[in-house]
């Protein structure tokens, strides 16, 4: 193994600390060297969690960018900025990968596939929950025929939103973001993973209020406005033939449905949540009279968000990791095609294709070699 990747991460947000759990266990792989955000006390602060000697500095945004030391950018901003982090870290050279989506549309997400092709540097971006043993074991029951070949599958996910417990709400409620554009690359990701891409989708979508009252933190009780559908269901037709079910919302409190269900004729998988890593996927055989839990059989063991950079280094030079820009502009261009059909209630083709990302064997990336 040569030497790590050196990393600097852009948005010292709420998802940082997540990121920050996997950076420590790959140290092995990817070096933190520079952390950066508009807040520059959420950067310090980031830094002296880190260690608090110095290891990790936290610089103005544009210094990580053009930094020397800095090998790929990991950009944690919200989705309207994505694109323009992404574009400046391009420029200077620097590999990138994001949080998703990989833009705020499929305009701006195709600006930086260009721009990283023109300065031959590889885009990655999140979800990398799909890299975990829970939807790679269900990946490898569906490849190895467990339940025949797929014919349906199924796709929920419902909360009564993030306001609930996010201090600073707004972004779910603008423009790129919502239901499906936040929670649905998990599950599109995970479809697409299992199922092959989609070629086309027909949806519907709603929004039953126009405001949301944050319930936790320093803006406690403040309303903020609703600019986007934040109910979306719709049909998934993938090249393969299988035609998907998916159900996004935050307009409703539970559900006892399974996250992912996938039918064939020979059984039915149940696939555990694609916001996580980990979790039984369960399989009920035709003739069978229960449930069975498979055991880990593939993907990466005690993963968590970033697996995605380490698994990049795997595969450089390739510009394509499995986690890779491709892939997320494929699961952008979904679901504004879904977005697009529920406003004109037709079917509407999906043009971008992504393959299906090479099966990630059962590994543990924190062994000693």
């Amino acid at each position: 193994m040569g030497e790590p990747l050196n990393v600097g991460i852009v948005g010292c947000g709420t998802i940082v600390g997540q990121y920050l759990e996997s950076l420590r266990r790959l140290e092995r792989t990817v070096r933190l060297v520079a952390v950066a955000d508009l807040d520059a006390s959420r950067a310090q602060a980031v830094a002296d969690k880190w260690d608090g000697a110095g290891e990790v500095r936290a610089v103005p945004v544009l210094e990580l960018l053009t930094a020397d030391d800095v090998d790929l950018v990991l950009n944690l901003t919200i989705p309207a900025a994505h694109a323009d982090i992404a574009l400046k870290a391009i420029a200077a050279g620097k590999h990138v990968y994001g949080e998703k989506p990989l833009a705020a549309t499929t305009h701006e997400a195709r600006t930086v596939l260009d721009a990283a092709r023109q300065a031959g540097v590889v885009v990655g971006c999140a979800p990398d929950t799909v890299l975990g043993t829970g939807i790679q074991t269900a990946r490898r029951a569906v490849d190895e025929g467990l339940i025949g070949t797929p014919v349906a599958a199924t796709a929920t996910m419902v909360t009564p939103g993030h306001e609930r417990w996010h201090p600073s709400p707004d972004f779910y409620y603008a423009p790129g973001g919502g239901p499906l554009l936040d929670m649905g690359p998990y599950y599109i990701t995970a479809l697409i993973t299992l199922l092959g891409p989609v070629t086309s989708v027909i949806g519907a979508a709603s929004h039953t209020r126009t405001e949301r009252e944050i319930g936790t933190g320093p803006r406690a009780g403040e309303r903020i406005p609703v600019t986007v559908d934040t109910h979306v269901t719709g049909v998934l037709t993938h090249e393969s033939g299988a035609l998907s079910t998916l159900l996004i919302s935050f307009d409703a409190v539970a559900t006892h449905s399974s996250n992912i269900e996938v039918h064939g004729p020979e059984g039915t998988l149940s696939v555990p949540d694609p916001n996580h890593f980990s979790g039984d996927t369960r399989v009920f055989r035709l003739g069978a009279d229960s449930w069975e839990t498979l055991p880990p059989s593939a993907g990466y063991l005690t993963s968590g968000r970033g697996y995605g950079i380490a698994d990049l280094t795997t595969t450089l030079p390739s510009p394509e990791p499995r986690a890779s820009g491709t892939l997320a502009y494929h699961v952008l261009d979904v679901m504004e095609s879904l977005l697009s059909s529920a406003s004109t209630g037709a079917s509407v083709p999906v043009t971008s294709r992504a393959p299906r990302p090479a099966p990630v064997p059962l590994t543990d990336l924190t062994a000693a070699d």
